[in-house]
């Protein structure tokens, strides 16, 4: 009986990790879409969306699935309850994803007011924390985890910078601001998106030692 029930918490594990490699696929696409002009890849982001909600809707099953018929207790019904929340973050990065994708879309053919030189390092860092969350997932790392805070102050930096240079650039020409609005949103959303990575670290600890510890602070 243990035997099946390690099977199946490792099925769930590689669900979850396939999961995770479709959003990190859906935000460098968003980005790149955003950076390049390129609404096609914008569009096929959006359209994708749905099959990062499909594999959530079967990690659930395969959670319930665990939940009623092993009865799991302490650890590994800590590693359960966790998987829950971690695919909830994965499944709104993904939204996430779908909103920079439309802003691509919103904003058209048309040339940007800058270039995008800040955002896409900070798209790189979101990745990161992305690897390091889901790398502290599989191999149970309570000290990976931790480390996610430190990435995510990096991208707080990032964001503060963005959204001073793109103010003043309104503030200056308000003819910009259209544009510059959705600049900002993307940063934003980039930002969340980090906050979601800590979260998953937040699961990861919580997983291991039964303990909730804020890493987005």
């Amino acid at each position: 009986m243990r035997h099946k029930f390690d099977v199946q918490l490792m099925e769930l594990k590689k669900k979850i990790v396939s999961m995770g490699d479709m959003v990190h696929e859906a935000i460098d696409q968003a980005v790149q879409s955003l950076k390049k002009r390129d609404l096609e890849m914008a569009e096929k982001v959006i359209s994708n969306d749905e099959q990062i909600n499909c594999i959530e809707q079967e990690i659930e099953q395969l959670c319930t699935h665990l939940v009623a018929t092993q009865q799991p207790f302490a650890s590994d019904l800590r590693k359960i309850v966790a998987s829950y929340k971690i695919i909830a973050s994965l499944e709104r990065m993904g939204d996430l994803s779908v909103d920079i994708a439309k802003i691509s879309v919103r904003i058209g053919p048309v040339p940007l007011i800058k270039p995008l030189i800040d955002l896409p390092k900070m798209t790189e860092l979101i990745i990161k924390m992305m690897h390091t969350a889901i790398e502290a997932f599989i191999n149970e790392d309570v000290e990976l985890a931790r480390s996610l805070a430190e990435i995510d102050h990096e991208v707080d930096h990032y964001y503060k910078k963005v959204f001073d240079e793109l103010n003043e650039m309104m503030i200056k020409d308000p003819k910009v601001a259209s544009q510059g609005v959705y600049i900002l949103l993307t940063t934003r959303y980039l930002e969340r998106i980090g906050d979601y990575c800590t979260n998953i670290g937040e699961e990861v600890i919580y997983m291991e030692l039964g303990v909730r510890e804020n890493l987005n602070t």
